[in-house]
């Protein structure tokens, strides 16, 4: 017999003019999608990462709960990850036809009725860094805005209030929802006559308002469950973006959105009992938050608190079953999803996968559970995350589907050096994605999606 032949991987997939690094380039300008403060929380140019030298241990997850963030790198003036035009190891672009693109991008979001379809063909190849526009061609993909213009006051009011009532609902002390309560009862059972208004009865405490009740109903026993959930969520927040001022810092403005983070993750672990809060969350929120904050326009810059929260649960509910313990081991599960990458990077690079899986023995779930969890903002700077995320977000059919296909591109374009290491090198390699060609990347990513599987 002879002997199988793995399939090869097209030589574009695999160009070395993608796997170099780019050459030094002088400083980019500051990006103007943020108004008054950009300089002062402008996302750093990321750094190449990929030295072994400078790598920390391979770091072994279990539970997407156990997620820690990778370390994120010092920021160089070279500007290794930029996607300029200029860049000379850059996909070839022709200038006008951005232009145009962009063009037609706004043109459509500024019609009175905007077709959601056209948004997305746009949407998927990058958002231009004109101020609001990524914040209303998010929330058109996301199903926060209508189609219709002429809706959006009243459907965002009508949101807005919601949100503020589910604040006032779920954010109150027990001690604050049982005075409440006193207070109902004795508007609505004010019988007293007479003399017997000047008496001073003792207040009834019942089973349920007693700060030790055991009650699965009582409101002090629930607060007690959810403290350890809030503690979490404490930590997290402080920890989201340290290298952004927007979100670090002592200034009022980076603890107001640290605060405003804080409540959008609150909210959604009480109304939803059977996810809760999993470690990492803020780091999908976190964009979202970002670019709405951004909004050169007044009204939507305040109420970025409730439109980053409908439009977070929106994006989750695309990838629910990944933060669900109870569903680890089934179908829908996070282990499933990973399984599908460790498939699909089967079917299109065979000989990578074997490399991997089988002679490296490097199990996926040792990488793919960051990648796949936190929607790739660990494995890239803060500014090509967004530009992922246009891609992402643009896809009919939900992100994960295209999450994946980009995973699977990240494995791909680093094969010549995956080939050549072992479980050690390999591990540290993943879980410190090398600087990369955002550009190139997402285009691999999508001729992955009309490649044939044979």
């Amino acid at each position: 017999m002879s002997p199988t032949k793995h399939k090869k991987v097209p030589d574009w997939l695999n160009s070395s003019l993608w796997s170099t690094t780019p050459q030094p380039q002088p400083p980019s300008p500051p990006p103007t999608t943020v108004s008054t403060t950009v300089n002062h929380h402008d996302p750093p140019p990321s750094s190449d990462s990929s030295s072994d030298n400078d790598s920390p241990r391979p770091i072994i997850p279990t539970r997407p709960d156990s997620i820690s963030p990778k370390p994120k790198p010092e920021p160089e003036s070279n500007g290794t990850t930029s996607t300029s035009p200029n860049s000379p190891d850059s996909i070839p672009v022709v200038v006008d036809d951005d232009i145009a693109h962009h063009s037609q991008l706004i043109l459509q979001v500024s019609k009175k009725v905007i077709n959601v379809k056209e948004i997305r063909s746009l949407a998927t190849m990058g958002v231009p860094d004109t101020p609001g526009v990524r914040s209303t061609v998010w929330k058109l993909l996301l199903g926060y805005l209508s189609s219709d213009r002429a809706m959006w006051p009243a459907e965002l009011a009508k949101k807005r209030l919601q949100y503020q009532q589910f604040k006032d609902d779920l954010l109150m002390s027990p001690s604050e929802i049982t005075r409440k309560l006193e207070q109902a009862a004795i508007f609505e059972n004010d019988e007293l006559k007479g003399d017997s208004r000047c008496l001073l009865s003792r207040s009834e405490v019942t089973q349920d308002e007693h700060p030790l009740s055991l009650g699965q109903s009582s409101v002090w026993n629930m607060f007690f469950k959810d403290t350890e959930i809030i503690e979490q969520i404490d930590r997290d927040v402080k920890r989201t973006h340290p290298d952004l001022l927007f979100f670090s810092g002592d200034t009022v403005s980076a603890k107001s959105n640290q605060e405003a983070l804080r409540s959008i993750l609150i909210v959604f672990a009480k109304l939803n009992p059977g996810i809760r809060y999993v470690q990492g969350m803020n780091e999908i929120l976190a964009p979202l938050y970002y670019i709405f904050k951004s909004d050169p326009d007044a009204e939507s810059a305040a109420a970025v608190e409730a439109d980053a929260f409908f439009c977070f649960v929106e994006l989750l509910s695309g990838f629910r079953d990944n933060f669900c313990q109870q569903l680890d081991n089934s179908v829908v599960g996070i282990r499933s999803t990973i399984t599908k990458l460790s498939l699909l990077l089967k079917e299109h690079d065979e000989e990578l996968w074997r490399h991997l899986e089988v002679t490296c023995k490097v199990n996926p779930q040792f990488y793919a559970f960051r990648w796949i969890t936190l929607l790739l903002t660990q494995e890239f700077s803060f500014t090509d995350s967004l530009r992922i995320w246009d891609t992402l977000l643009s896809d009919p059919e939900g992100p994960q589907e295209t999450l994946l296909r980009i995973c699977c591109a990240m494995l791909i374009l680093i094969r010549r050096r995956l080939l050549a290491g072992d479980f050690t090198s390999n591990l540290k390699l993943l879980q410190n994605y090398p600087a990369s060609n955002i550009s190139h990347l997402l285009y691999v990513a999508n001729k992955l999606r009309a490649l044939p599987s044979s």
